[in-house]
């Protein structure tokens, strides 16, 4: 990337006075790592594990299919509301602030599951608040990683959700064994147990937004280092202005169609191979395939994506479900490699959504642009458990419904294939800064913020180009 030619006074960080805080910054890989070990105990536990409480719970209550995986898309409403309630915080509050009461009111509801009598309505509720309080663990977790990130962000977005798909990977043995040993209702109690206790330590002790000043929780746009005033502004475009792009519209729905197919053909695998003749052992291990591709590609497609274009990489994973659709039958060994193209292509896509609103949009008002795109992209899944569920239900096999989700595939590959020129590219040298001098790091990030109205840019987008030198 090609710099504007400016003093490098201009490009350097100014205050030699932040850098008497590097000596209590912690490598943002901890960040990282306490992110991801989190939101693995996180909602996406609750999802990875619902295609294996199906049967139990069928079993045990009488409720149809359609009613149990349609809990996923009553808590799939109360994420997309929570989301919105959230989003209006995250760039406004310490992500601690928000993270800790998430996680725990998030498994207060999961237990809650556990409690209810067999009756539909009354089974909704807690499912419902499981979205809801759930919405308060992703953005703060997600805005914190990529504050810290510039030129391995994908990457770094790629470890948090590989670690959240180990979760999801393993969550289906945990789950499993549970309700073999105590039963569904216990095994949903045990889960939240550990969803409390192992959230909470992780981002007590790890989870800390770069140069995050905040009085009483609430943020402040700038500090002071000796006798100086550091601007923390980030770059990046309002929420109105983001509304009026191209790019916001594009990788909303594009990615929004992608979770229709994918979220529903996760939530019914299980049932879905037991009817085309796997036992239930072998259907279950499914998951676990599916758990282990998308972590494969979270973190690989997070080492791509850092180096070829979101919008060439996007397209070619988005349409890889669709040769795994072709071959999603028995034997084990057939179906697995199937289930294999769609788990990468669920991976990859969590790296995309944050790599490409930070690189189309900018950080300024990350959470409250994601937050909507969140919204639309889990309102939209929530489609794809009720449209697999009513397929069976009403025509008694899932196959008549894979043409149409082959279908949406491709029209999200088309909007993200023509999302254009990042505007957002990359600081040289700034995650080296970030780890060494957060605030110093920040004060690059306020020159840009500061010139990218700028008549003067060079840049083709009409936003400053800068680099980190020395």
């Amino acid at each position: 990337m090609s710099p504007v030619p400016e003093p490098a006074s201009d490009l350097v960080p100014r205050s030699t006075g932040a850098q008497r805080t590097a000596g209590r910054t912690r490598s943002p890989w901890w960040v990282v790592v306490g992110a991801g070990t989190a939101n693995a105990v996180g909602p996406q536990m609750y999802l990875a594990t619902t295609g294996i409480f199906v049967l139990p719970i069928v079993q045990d209550t009488g409720f149809s299919r359609t009613t149990v995986t349609g809990a996923y898309s009553v808590a799939a409403v109360g994420m997309v509301i929570g989301l919105l309630l959230v989003s209006r915080l995250v760039d406004r509050y310490a992500a601690r602030y928000i993270l800790v009461p998430g996680f725990l009111l998030f498994a207060a509801s999961m237990a809650t599951i556990g409690l209810v009598p067999a009756v539909e309505w009354i089974y909704f509720i807690p499912c419902f608040f499981v979205g809801f309080f759930g919405a308060g663990t992703a953005i703060p977790a997600s805005r914190v990683v990529v504050g810290w990130f510039d030129n391995n962000r994908a990457l770094a977005v790629g470890v948090v959700t590989g670690i959240i798909g180990l979760g999801a990977a393993l969550g289906p043995l945990l789950a499993g064994a549970l309700i073999d040993a105590v039963g569904w209702r216990l095994a949903y109690g045990c889960m939240a147990l550990i969803a409390a206790v192992v959230s909470v330590t992780m981002v007590t002790l790890f989870v800390r937004g770069r140069a995050e000043r905040h009085v009483r929780g609430r943020l402040v746009q700038e500090t002071q280092v000796g006798d100086r005033d550091v601007s923390l502004e980030l770059p990046g475009l309002t929420f109105r202005e983001s509304l009026r792009t191209r790019q916001f519209w594009n990788i909303a729905l594009g990615l929004g169609l992608v979770g229709v197919v994918v979220i529903g053909l996760q939530v019914h695998l299980v049932p879905m191979m037991t009817d085309r003749g796997l036992s239930a052992d072998e259907a279950a291990r499914l998951l676990v395939v599916f758990g282990v591709a998308s972590l494969v590609g979270r973190v690989v497609g997070g080492v791509v994506i850092d180096r070829v274009h979101g919008s060439i990489v996007g397209p070619i994973v988005i349409l890889a479900p669709i040769a795994g659709m072709f071959f999603l039958h028995p034997p084990f060994s057939t179906a697995a490699v199937a289930v294999a193209f769609i788990g990468v292509a669920f991976g990859i896509e969590g790296d995309l959504l944050a790599l490409l609103i930070t690189r189309y949009l900018g950080m300024r008002n990350f959470g409250r642009i994601i937050g909507p795109i969140q919204a639309m992209f889990i309102l939209g899944s929530a489609f794809g458990p009720l449209l697999l569920g009513l397929g069976y239900d009403e025509l008694g096999s899932y196959d008549p419904v894979m043409p149409v989700l082959m279908g949406v595939l491709v029209v999200g590959a088309v909007l993200i294939a023509t999302l254009g020129r990042y505007v957002y590219p990359a600081v040289d040298g700034f995650d080296r800064l970030a780890a060494r001098d957060e605030l110093a790091a920040a004060e690059v990030l306020s020159d840009i913020a500061e010139s990218q109205d700028s008549p003067a840019s060079s840049s083709p987008t009409g936003r400053a180009r800068f680099e980190v030198r020395g």
